[in-house]
């Protein structure tokens, strides 16, 4: 080996939930290799949902982003280099090139690359107060301009346009929430559910218009308004664009592993290289719960994912099969929702809509295949349940809130 180069038995790139949960998994499993975590930002592994949520409030500080102090990382001799990357990795040779110059072998490689917010392509999108959401830095920045008074325009109806929305009208901005499809949160939730939310929005004040894309934007050194399609003209101080996410795949792509959506992975998170898995936000895996390969964006996710590949670089794999599960905070309302609602064919409510706190279960052939609760976490626990076990169910009983929900759990399909 030439100075510049060093080895790590697992090196991991990215220093996210996934990463940092992969790296402690296999401290605490027994694993003696020399660990080596690189993240581009400069900061340990944090929690990414408080962003959008207490941090931008703020209500949370920096330091309870923190999913463990680097003196839990230097106790188990997890070495890590933040505030670098890594450039390109060469297959054959089985190294890393890093930012800085360094060559790292490796004996397992876990990429952990995360994704990066979708960006508007208008002109303007690069001025200093069109802002995205997706690290401290993001946060910071906006943080500057956040104050009581200002007229802020969200571009997107998922969860960080509304939950951003929700932190605005809290603060005392002037909030607008412009959503180019049909309804908010369409692609995770049903139409009943997506109404529920868009009266929340309104009642606390949001300006909320559905249906509707952005065409332009205006002002020179600002973007001082938002030119919709339909000619409508929004004055701004303030926008957050909450699009979607790109997973960043390009090192895996330049290493020839195959992209789809995401790095393709196996049950075990395993890419056609056995010596590389990919895991979190950047991998398209295999799920044996659903048979099929898909890309989540969850932090329960990232934490399974971490998990499986700990056990298969210690030579006890498990399949990856867990069921995927979400939430989101926005004013006083927890969603918790459980499973993919995709193909559903009947929905039942249990509850008052209109009370803001209710559940809606989503079912295929009387099988509950999804679940959404709203300020309803012990009825969330049971659904979680029902998913999981592929509980066939009576449609009345369900709605009815006399009828002991527990005890749907005794008759799995």
């Amino acid at each position: 080996m030439t100075n510049n180069t060093t080895k790590a038995d697992v090196l991991i790139v990215g220093a996210g939930q996934a990463g940092g949960d992969l790296a402690s998994g296999l401290r605490q499993q027994g694993y003696t290799g020399r660990i080596v975590l690189v993240g581009e930002e400069p900061y340990v592994p944090y929690r990414r949902p408080p962003l959008s949520k207490t941090f931008l409030s703020g209500e949370a500080t920096l330091e309870s982003l923190f999913i463990k102090p680097q003196s839990v990382f230097d106790k188990h001799n997890i070495e890590c280099m933040f505030g670098t990357g890594v450039e390109s990795i060469d297959r054959e040779t089985r190294t890393a090139r890093l930012y800085d110059g360094t060559t790292m072998e490796y004996g397992k490689l876990v990429l952990a690359t995360g994704g990066r917010p979708r960006r508007l392509s208008l002109p303007g999108a690069d001025h200093p107060n069109v802002h995205y959401v997706r690290t401290i830095a993001d946060i910071l920045k906006l943080k500057e301009q956040f104050e009581a008074g200002k007229r802020l325009v969200i571009i997107g109806g998922g969860y960080i346009g509304l939950e951003a929305a929700s932190v605005g009208i809290k603060k005392g901005l002037k909030v607008t929430v412009v959503e180019a499809l049909p309804r908010v949160l369409a692609r995770v939730t049903a139409p009943e559910i997506s109404a529920f939310y868009e009266r929340v929005h309104r009642s606390r004040g949001v300006d909320l218009k559905t249906g509707v894309g952005v065409h332009a934007f205006e002002g020179d050194a600002l973007v001082d308004a938002v030119v919709l399609a339909d000619g409508t003209r929004i004055e701004s101080d303030i926008v957050i664009a909450g699009i979607g996410l790109i997973p960043n795949t390009e090192i895996a792509e330049a290493a020839g592993l195959t992209i789809s959506n995401g790095i393709v992975v196996n049950l075990h998170t395993q890419t056609a290289d056995p010596d590389i898995y990919a895991i979190g936000d950047c991998a398209q895996s295999e799920n044996a719960f659903f048979g099929r390969s898909m890309r989540l964006e969850s932090v329960p996710n990232a934490i399974e994912q971490a998990r499986v590949t700990a056990a298969a670089i210690l030579g006890k794999p498990v399949p990856y099969s867990a069921v995927p599960w979400f939430w989101s905070d926005q004013y006083d309302l927890k969603l918790q929702m459980v499973g993919l609602s995709q193909g559903y064919e009947q929905i039942i409510i249990r509850g008052d809509i209109n009370s803001e706190a209710f559940s809606a279960f989503y079912l295929k052939d009387g099988v509950v295949i999804s679940a959404d609760a709203v300020n309803r976490p012990q009825e969330f626990m049971i659904a979680k349940k029902l998913v999981a076990d592929r509980v066939k169910v009576d449609a009345a009983q369900l709605a009815d809130e006399g009828f002991v929900l527990k005890t749907l759990l005794q008759t799995p399909a």
